[in-house]
């Protein structure tokens, strides 16, 4: 595999034009996130109309899920090859035309088919995002700008639910649903009258052959496939599966089990996983400027994990008292938030500077399988009601996440040893 030029010193991007970036793509991944949550919110309202199981309506995001991650490796080889903006576009329409598609619905077959759509649409966002963060931002503000991709993604987390379940309980499931479609149109919209800011050419691809008469340059060997070969690149798969893992424990199952171990009041446990996104949007901030050194990417990250997974112990292992478990929940929101800025940065530092959207194509595929796997093993724990379990499992997978961080450093560097084209 050929080694890539460094390319030329550029003057600083003015602030003005990356924040313009930062927001446009961080609206845009909220509108991602927000679109992962338009049914489960709806779940009480979909079963009885649709006369279903809340295990068929669980395979509804199965499908999404499976859908998103298929896409979301693809469609990192369609950003490289046609820049990043018509691909963002195509991804919110397909998002929008779901969300309308569910509010028609008329069988739970259809719920389905839509389903796919979203997926489809979702796909597109990590390839997209990354690949305009990392060309059209400045590297002193990276830091802050994965810090606010990260914010804004927890953001949509949030809105879904909040905004969703009162429109179906003042009107009904399907307007809650069509106002979802507009909001995401409207988004859409936002980005078309802006368009300029999110221009970017094709990633570059391998020079012309020279000119009759003009000396023979080296055959380039890189292929579109080739940026695979980096170990980088699947140390970076694996340590995003295993934060899929823990991200969908604490979304899905954490809550409950501390309701069963410690009583928390019902109305807290409700509180638990919105202080937990909450505080996470806090660490992220500070996590932003901690990213502005990319040394320490790393220490951040197992620092940040590590006091994480501790917290987890004290909640699976100790009494403590149930008013206290909402504060310890906002702790580990908190301290993964941190790790969220310096994680991204480790995938930059992996990744060729001609194959951004492919590798984090590959690398977000890994969110996608570990939310869709997950379930499987932390549900079985909770059916069996190894409540303790669930938050050991979850202290455990985070201090995988702190091996695969030190280990993805310790991969870049041999890769770096024999010249394979990963960046500073």
């Amino acid at each position: 595999m050929s080694t890539l030029a460094a390319p030329p010193a550029s003057a600083p991007t003015p602030l003005r034009q990356d924040a313009a970036v930062i927001g446009l793509v961080g609206i845009a991944h909220l509108i991602s996130h927000y679109s992962q949550l338009l049914l489960a919110p709806l779940f009480p309202w979909l079963k009885t109309e649709f006369a279903v199981s809340y295990t068929e309506l669980g395979f509804l995001l199965t499908v999404f899920f499976v859908v998103s991650c298929v896409v979301q490796a693809v469609s990192g080889f369609a950003v490289d090859r046609f820049g990043p903006r018509p691909i963002l576009f195509a991804g919110l329409g397909l998002l929008g035309l779901a969300a309308v598609g569910y509010a028609s619905s008329q069988s739970y077959w259809m719920l389905a088919a839509c389903a796919v759509v979203a997926g489809i649409g979702n796909g597109v966002f990590h390839p997209v995002d990354y690949t305009l963060i990392n060309r059209k931002v400045g590297k002193a503000r990276l830091g802050h700008a994965y810090s606010v991709h990260g914010i804004t993604g927890s953001l949509g987390w949030a809105l879904a639910p909040a905004m969703l379940v009162p429109l179906a309980v003042a009107f009904s499931w399907r307007v809650a649903l069509l106002c979802a479609a507009a909001l995401i149109f409207g988004v859409l919209a936002l980005l078309l009258l802006n368009r300029g800011q999110l221009s970017l050419p094709a990633a570059p691809q391998a020079g012309p052959a020279p000119a009759a008469g003009a000396a023979a340059a080296p055959a380039s060997t890189e292929g579109p496939f080739d940026f695979l070969k980096i170990p980088a690149v699947w140390m970076c798969f694996g340590f995003f599966f295993f934060y899929a893992i823990s991200l969908s424990v604490v979304q899905s199952f954490a809550p409950e089990a501390a309701r069963q171990l410690h009583a928390v009041p019902v109305h807290l446990v409700a509180m638990c996983l919105t202080i937990y996104m909450v505080c996470s949007s806090g660490g992220m901030v500070v996590g932003g400027f901690l990213a502005s050194d990319p040394a320490r990417s790393e220490r951040v990250v197992g620092l940040a994990f590590g006091t994480a997974a501790a917290l987890a112990l004290v909640v699976g292992l100790s009494r403590v008292p149930s008013m206290a478990v909402p504060v310890l929940f906002g702790a580990m929101g908190f301290f993964a938030g941190i790790a969220g800025p310096s994680r991204d940065l480790l995938v930059k530092r992996s990744s060729p500077e001609n194959a951004t959207g492919r590798v984090y194509g590959v690398v977000y595929a890994g969110l996608d399988i570990g939310q869709a796997l997950s379930p499987l093993f932390f549900g079985a724990l909770m059916d069996r009601h190894h409540y303790v379990g669930v938050w050991i499992g979850l202290a455990v997978v985070q201090g995988v996440l702190i091996v695969s961080a030190f280990n993805v450093r310790r991969v870049r560097r041999t890769s770096k040893a024999i010249g394979t084209p990963v960046q500073a």
